[in-house]
This record gives C-alpha cells, structure tokens and sequence, in this order.
C-alpha cells in the first residue's frame, strides 16, 4: 500500500475534500461525495459505494485501525488513494468535532425507482420536499430500525449525499435504499404496484392507528411548515393524522414518521 503524506492546508486533494463537504455542486460536478467515521464507511462500503480516496489520521486510528480501514477499501477499489494527515490538520478538515480519524471521498451511485427491488409486501416511506438534512437523517434512521423497504424523497430541497444528512442518518442513507424523484413520478410508480398511499394530514383524516398498514404501504410525510401539497393529498387512499392533544399543532417530521412506521411495523406482527 502507498501512502501519501500531507502536511499543509493548500494541498489541492485537502482542497478539493472540503469543496465536496461544503457544496453540492461540487459533490454533482466531481461525482464524488464524503463519508466520515469507521461505521459510515463500513455501511457505505457494504452498500456497494467504491471509494476513491482515504484521507485517515495514523494518531487517531493507529497501526492497526489503519490497516483495518485501508484494508476494506482496497478490496472495493484496489487503486484507492491513500493520503495521511497529522492529527492536527486532519481535524480542521474532519467535518464533525468527535472524530474517528477516517474521512473518505466516495463515488456517487444515484438509484433510480426502477432499482428498487421490493419484496411482495413493502413498507415506503415517503418525504415531500423536505428541507433540513437533520430530518432526513432522522427519517432513515427510523426507517432502518424499522426495517422499511424503500425512502423515496421527491423534490428534494436537499442532495442526498449532504454530510449533514449522512452524519445524522449515522449511514442510514447507505441501509435503507433511497431514491429522489418528483412527485408525480413517485406516484405513478407506487400506482403501478398497488401500493397504497397513506398521507399524514390533519384535514380530513383518521386516526392512523384505525388505519389498515398491513399490506403494501406508503407513509408520505410533508414540510413541518406547509405539510403536503394537493398532489399528495389527491392521490391518497387514505390521510390520516397523529393525535395532538396539547396546544401546537406540528411534530418535528422525523418523530411523526418514527410513529407511523413503528406502528405499520406493529400491525404487521400483530397478523
């Protein structure tokens, strides 16, 4: 294995990873994303993602977390960049404050609705142009410990390889296959597969625990500030609503989707 040692802050690979963690357009432009910390990596690296460059802290890993990380990536790209950087440089480039001393550039691997392969009786979730990366990250941790088959984001506001997203889904993103589309394209699509289409509203709704999630389901989930828009809302089998029995009349989307989901996974143990 051949390592390269960085020192300074100018080098043009440190560079060129702090465009990817900081711009999307960068992330689309090199086709190439940032995966951060040993357990993200080692989900990206199960979920098929090849790396292109390793940039770790021998400090911080040490021999033999070194040779543990280097060896996982070498057998899904034999020819990934291997770039070492002291302690104190790797952690103004390391995007979050508690490290592990991995950082890696990862190609970018877009599914598309037609990749998803789903089992007879699937489990969806959906998001409607949700904002906040944080959120997101939330949802798909649900939806792993959930065991949901799909995560379809439709007109994202947000790239789906934002390391705000990532870090939060503590590589969820990488679990639980994910999928940006527009709205009408996901509708047609769940259409075709007799999937029912549940909205979370509060107009016009039922309670989701009086609602029917054993069969091939879809969970759609709006903005915390607008909700959904008439797009969803028309094309529903079913709204229904997460009692609010105080004053507010919001959740934060990623609770009200750990609700939804937990209880479609109740229902179906309960057959």
């Amino acid at each position: 294995m051949r390592i390269e040692t960085v020192t300074s802050p100018q080098n043009g690979k440190l560079k060129t990873l702090l465009a990817l963690q900081e711009k999307s357009r960068s992330r689309r432009d090199e086709g190439l994303f940032v995966v951060e910390g040993r357990r993200e990596l080692e989900h990206c690296l199960e979920a098929g993602y090849t790396p292109r460059s390793l940039f770790l802290c021998g400090e911080i890993l040490g021999p033999d977390g070194m040779e543990a990380v280097v060896k996982a990536a070498e057998a899904a790209n034999p020819h990934v960049g291997i770039i070492q950087l002291p302690a104190g440089l790797y952690r103004k480039a390391a995007y979050r404050e508690s490290t592990e001393g991995v950082i890696a550039e990862m190609e970018i691997k877009a599914l598309s609705l037609s990749d998803l392969k789903l089992p007879e009786n699937p489990l969806v979730i959906i998001l409607e142009s949700v904002e906040k990366p944080g959120n997101l990250g939330a949802v798909l941790r649900s939806a792993d410990a959930c065991a949901a088959d799909a995560v379809i984001v439709c007109d994202p506001l947000t790239d789906l390889y934002n390391p705000n997203l990532i870090r939060a889904s503590i590589g969820g993103i990488f679990t639980v296959p994910t999928v940006a589309c527009t709205s009408e394209e996901a509708i047609k699509w769940l259409k075709d597969r007799g999937i029912r289409i549940f909205t979370a509203q509060l107009q016009d709704s039922k309670w989701y625990y009086d609602t029917d999630m054993t069969g091939p389901t879809a969970i759609v989930m709006g903005t915390e500030a607008t909700g959904l828009t008439n797009t969803w809302r028309e094309a529903a089998d079913a709204h229904i609503k997460i009692p609010m029995l105080g004053r507010l009349d919001s959740l934060n989307v990623s609770v009200s989707a750990a609700i939804l989901l937990y209880e479609a996974v109740r229902q179906r143990n309960s057959k």
